[in-house]
C-alpha cells in the first residue's frame, strides 16, 4: 500500500498558512495585553507589584507550554 505524499506535502503547507495567522494573531493579543498592563501601571502605580507577579505567572506558563509542545511533537 502507497501513500501520495504530494497530498501530504500539500495539506502541510495549508497548515502552515493557518500556524502563521494563528502566531500572528497570538502576537497582536499579547501586544494590546501588555499595553493595557502598561498603562494601568502608569495610571495607578499601586498595581505594578500585582501586575508584575502576574506577569511572571504568564511568563512561567508560556515556558511551560513550550516545552510540552516540544515533547509532544518529537
Amino acid at each position: 500500500m502507497t501513500t501520495d505524499t504530494d497530498d501530504l506535502r500539500r495539506q502541510d503547507r495549508d497548515h502552515q498558512e493557518l500556524r502563521l495567522v494563528v502566531l500572528l494573531l497570538a502576537l497582536v493579543m499579547g501586544l494590546l495585553i501588555t499595553g493595557a498592563a502598561v498603562y494601568l501601571v502608569r495610571e495607578y502605580p499601586s498595581l505594578a507589584q500585582p501586575l508584575g507577579v502576574g506577569a511572571a505567572v504568564m511568563s512561567a506558563l508560556a515556558a511551560i507550554v513550550g516545552v510540552v509542545a516540544l515533547v509532544i511533537r518529537r
